[in-house]
């Protein structure tokens, strides 16, 4: 008797399991409730419609879907770390105030980044003159000593804080708010950044960063631009890629 209640339970579990995920939303797609709050797909989860290089014209040929997952491979003749110029951005539109959504999965010892306001500068990576959130594997990337380069900083200007990134082989989902000036970044639901363009304190932060010399920094980064991913010399898939824009709101600081 005993067995067959333990049985029962187990048939209703799985039963129940079944029917979470037949009512899971796929990925690379939107809900009904997502769409009546403008939400767009930048990407399809079947190719790179509306993606090109950046300072290009077509697709770099380091990229590749898989399993509906846009896939930055290291590129032919590079060294693990080594990018091949094959930084993308999104081109059909450039974004000023925007919230944007992103799952990213990183392989062992991987470095790439998520870009907004990119504004393009011939013979210039994609970080050049764009902010960039840092996408990584803390644990055995080559570049996981100084804080600020770690998972979900702003690169080399704001460490991450608290750390809320999953490791190597697990999917992470980065939120980036900008309206503005304003920022918030969350990595898995939990805020670790906040910081205002355009201020004292984001002048303070450039000076004492990589940046400071840069022209597209010391020039000023635009106030509006493209979403852009980073070609860094190592495998990271990239997936359920949505967009909104905002209306002016003041972005709450905590």
């Amino acid at each position: 008797m005993r067995t067959d209640r333990l049985m029962k339970r187990w048939a209703t579990l799985c039963l129940l399991v079944m029917t979470l995920n037949a009512y899971a939303q796929p990925n690379n797609s939107l809900s009904p409730t997502e769409e009546q709050q403008g939400w767009t797909l930048l990407f399809n989860g079947k190719d790179f419609k509306g993606w090109r290089q950046c300072n290009g014209t077509e697709m770099p040929a380091n990229w590749a879907i898989e399993d509906g997952a846009m896939k930055v491979l290291l590129g032919s003749g590079k060294t693990p770390g080594e990018g091949a110029g094959g930084d993308i951005l999104f081109f059909e539109k450039k974004y000023k105030n925007f919230e944007l959504m992103i799952d990213w999965k990183a392989s062992k010892s991987a470095n790439s980044g998520i870009f907004y306001y990119v504004r393009e500068t011939p013979g210039n990576a994609i970080y050049y003159a764009a902010p960039e959130i840092q996408v990584l594997d803390n644990q055995d990337a080559f570049d996981n000593k100084i804080s600020s380069h770690l998972a979900g900083s702003l690169y080399d200007m704001l460490p991450a804080d608290p750390e809320a990134v999953n490791p190597a082989g697990q999917w992470n989902t980065c939120s980036i708010k900008v309206n503005e000036g304003d920022v918030l970044v969350s990595m898995n639901g939990i805020q670790v950044l906040s910081y205002a363009h355009w201020t004292p304190e984001w002048d303070a932060l450039v000076q004492n960063s990589k940046f400071k010399d840069f022209k597209g920094f010391v020039d000023g980064i635009s106030r509006e631009g493209y979403i852009g991913l980073q070609d860094h010399g190592y495998p990271v898939w990239f997936r359920n890629i949505k967009i909104r824009d905002l209306q002016f709101e003041h972005v709450k600081k905590t």
